[in-house]
């Protein structure tokens, strides 16, 4: 799984402008020129993920990714795309979140076509049969008891997801429940399949030592052969106001440090008034993104009562978000000393707000990194995908850096006082099981 970053990058290098346009069946597809190295990375986001899961079916879109990276097609037997990634010495993969699904290939950029067509054959050609459905369904449920079931800690974090959201379809883990999981069948996925599956509902990014008109006119060749399929509408519960001060705790004799999260909920680039979400990014960043943040300078230099100390806000989703801080006990430290401590430092923040030196430092480390993801066409191609299939455009991705650089200090403390409030919190315990 490839996580997605909370910032979208900048929007062009010094080798050429970035490129947006449509093709005729309504495919959107960003060019993304970058000369320094004979590579280029080709991903295809389409807009559905596990937040769109009809009720009942959750992991259907986790397993059609599985499906789709496996299952041969009317044009290629099983396993064919993959033999040709790797006879051009490529790589390839896919991922599934709560609002996308991906896949990507980095290549070198005389095999670009082929991996296009590759791409275009499976969005529409995917042939599915019970022995397919019965392998891939039994993967994902050894891949849940492996990534979930036998790790206490993220058998607490969808305890808490769950808790956290009260109607919006995140609080649905991304791989599924397992009762879920084991009915899934043909019929559940051949569905799925036909009705997201289609150019009108995919972002195309093209990062690398390409030029824009040689990946339009490959687009159209290929993928603008697909024929547009229904629109669709990403309809989501609205999240209600969070009102009450909620915990979660699963004690596990597999657990020896214990831990906890404070979660919150917050708004996304997507959903935030104008500022909110920059100032939200860089309230992470301060309280607890990295060794000069509030969190790790008081409880682990000034006070040693942690391990680990931190603060994260997941700022790229299509709805509302979460906005959390964690930290785990250093030798006898209590848990709840440690709680009280990092509490007081988000009390601080709300109270006196943040200094301008504080703030000047975290745009520049804010900007520097979206500036050093440059290097990589694949991370170019990951940000702007992740951007554009939660309702963001190239645009936003271009101003990005322009809009964290006027974040005022007042702008942080506003997003600190109206948002992390205690009584309005969800925070998760994870305590080691000792004999009575």
């Amino acid at each position: 799984m490839v996580l997605a970053t909370t910032a979208p990058v900048l929007a062009a290098n010094d080798h050429g402008k970035v490129t947006d346009f449509l093709l005729d069946n309504g495919m959107e597809v960003v060019v993304i020129p970058d000369h320094r190295a004979p590579i280029v990375t080709h991903m295809v986001w389409y807009n559905v993920g596990s937040a769109d899961e009809p009720p009942g079916k959750s992991g259907i879109a986790h397993f059609v990714e599985h499906l789709m990276f496996k299952a041969a097609t009317t044009n290629h037997a099983a396993g064919e795309f993959d033999r040709a990634v790797s006879a051009v010495g490529g790589a390839h993969n896919a991922f599934t979140d709560y609002d996308y699904t991906a896949f990507y290939e980095t290549v070198a950029p005389s095999a670009l076509e082929q991996m296009m067509s590759f791409e275009a054959d499976r969005m529409f050609n995917l042939i599915l049969n019970d022995d397919d459905i019965k392998t891939e369904r039994d993967v994902i449920l050894e891949e849940r008891r492996s990534r979930i079931d036998n790790n206490p800690q993220a058998v607490l974090e969808e305890e808490v997801d769950a808790t956290l959201w009260q109607s919006q379809p995140y609080r649905i883990p991304v791989i599924g429940w397992m009762q879920e999981l084991e009915k899934l069948n043909w019929n559940d996925a051949v569905s799925f399949y036909d009705l997201y599956y289609r150019p009108n509902n995919a972002v195309l990014v093209v990062a690398g030592d390409v030029e824009p008109e040689t990946v339009k006119a490959l687009a159209e060749k290929t993928y603008g052969k697909v024929a547009a399929g229904p629109g669709l509408a990403r309809i989501r519960p609205v999240e209600p106001e969070q009102n009450t001060k909620r915990t979660v705790t699963l004690t596990d004799a597999r657990v020896s440090v214990p831990s906890f999260s404070t979660q919150w909920v917050v708004p996304s680039y997507h959903t935030a008034e104008p500022g909110e979400a920059e100032a939200l990014d860089l309230l992470a960043d301060i309280l607890g993104g990295g060794n000069r943040s509030r969190l790790y300078q008081q409880l682990l230099v000034k006070q040693g009562i942690a391990a680990e100390a931190g603060a994260n806000f997941q700022g790229t989703m299509l709805d509302a978000t979460n906005f959390a801080i964690y930290a785990s006990p250093r030798g006898d430290a209590k848990l709840a000393d440690l709680e009280a401590a990092a509490n007081a430092e988000v009390a601080r923040i709300v109270k006196d707000g943040v200094t301008d030196d504080e703030l000047d430092k975290a745009k520049n480390r804010r900007v520097r990194s979206v500036i050093l993801a440059r290097d990589k066409p694949a991370c170019l191609a990951h940000m702007y995908g992740s951007t554009l299939a939660t309702g963001g455009s190239v645009k936003d991705v271009e101003e990005w850096p322009d809009r964290i650089r006027k974040v005022t200090a007042d702008q942080v403390k506003a997003v600190a006082a109206r948002y992390l409030v205690p009584d309005h919190s969800t925070t998760g315990y994870l305590l080691p099981k000792t004999e009575n």
